[in-house]
């Protein structure tokens, strides 16, 4: 399972946390995980003695609690707490830092955290990012681009012809999100984040004109960070089998499972003199207008139909 170390969630969120380390370096290298039995959302939250969460925050009523604890009591409630499995201790609100939990946290290499903000918001930062963090992913072979805010993947054998035509819908005005390696991203049940490798970040390699800086070359608004995938548009040779096997009322919307997530697929056959950037987009447009409940493949078939049963019906004329 995917896991990141508390150094990596300290030096993300150092800066819009105001985070202050305080003790328990030692424990930096510390992985935060998740597994079937904890889900990310339960990853973090108020401190908990009997199911501690991987990241404890502290917050005014968990402060004041231990503040208020006899010293031989407060020092069995953290033995018994310090002896379970956990990440990161966090004292929210600005409060001052119990000097026995500090201690603690110093003797048993657990790393200690302040920070001035409020332990709901805290939370709710740290359930986002950690939601991004450890989710479940996978690299595919494509070329991902923003096509009208939509999330396309273009697939298809090796020298089908995708970066070419990922260059031509760039230079219509769409973005690109990722070349050659795609990185894609489980961030909710039903929904894959397309990210892009840093060291491929900004560039597309056309054959014949080799590596391109695409935001160098068409500006700050030619590339995205990352996009939600929404469609596939899958290319294929033109030939007698591939033609033969379409459907070319697409009755049946095609799609392809990605890392347990459903996707919608198109499948475009690659010929001489077919205008794939002006497919590509009317694709995307009537993925568009499907989402709205508007299916011209539905309407043209019942329009059809309506006919042959008015025919079917029309009084004969001698």
């Amino acid at each position: 399972m995917p896991s990141i170390s508390v150094r990596k969630l300290y030096q993300d969120n150092q800066q819009k946390l105001n985070l202050t380390w305080v003790a328990g370096t030692g424990g930096a290298d510390t992985p935060i995980g998740n597994d079937e039995q904890r889900p990310t959302l339960a990853l973090v939250g108020h401190l908990n003695f009997i199911h501690p969460n991987r990241v404890q925050v502290l917050g005014l009523a968990e402060v004041d609690y231990l503040n208020r604890l006899e010293q031989s009591a407060a020092k069995t409630a953290l033995d018994q707490l310090f002896h379970k499995t956990m990440s990161v201790v966090m004292v929210a609100n600005g409060q001052p830092v119990p000097k026995l939990l500090r201690d603690y946290c110093h003797t048993h290499n657990v790393p200690l955290m302040s920070t001035p903000l409020e332990s709901p918001y805290l939370m709710d930062v740290l359930r986002i990012y950690l939601a991004r963090a450890l989710a479940v992913s996978t690299v595919l072979h494509g070329v991902f681009l923003d096509v009208l805010e939509i999330g396309v993947l273009i697939m298809g054998d090796s020298a089908m012809g995708k970066s070419e035509l990922a260059l031509e819908l760039i230079s219509r005005g769409h973005g690109l999100v990722a070349d050659d390696a795609v990185e894609l991203y489980r961030i909710g049940p039903e929904m894959l984040e397309g990210r892009c490798p840093p060291l491929l970040r900004d560039f597309l390699e056309v054959r014949g004109l080799g590596i391109l800086n695409i935001r160098t070359i068409f500006g700050e608004t030619a590339v995205r960070p990352k996009k939600v995938l929404k469609l596939i548009i899958h290319l294929v040779k033109a030939n007698d089998q591939a033609m033969q096997a379409l459907d070319r009322l697409n009755i049946q919307s095609e799609t392809q499972d990605i890392i347990g997530v459903t996707v919608r697929k198109v499948v475009l056959p690659v010929a001489a003199g077919r205008n794939l950037a002006v497919l590509v987009e009317a694709a995307v447009r009537n993925y568009i207008l499907q989402l709205r409940g508007i299916d011209s493949t539905r309407e043209f078939i019942e329009r059809h139909t309506n006919f042959l049963r008015d025919q079917e019906h029309a009084p004969d004329i001698d």
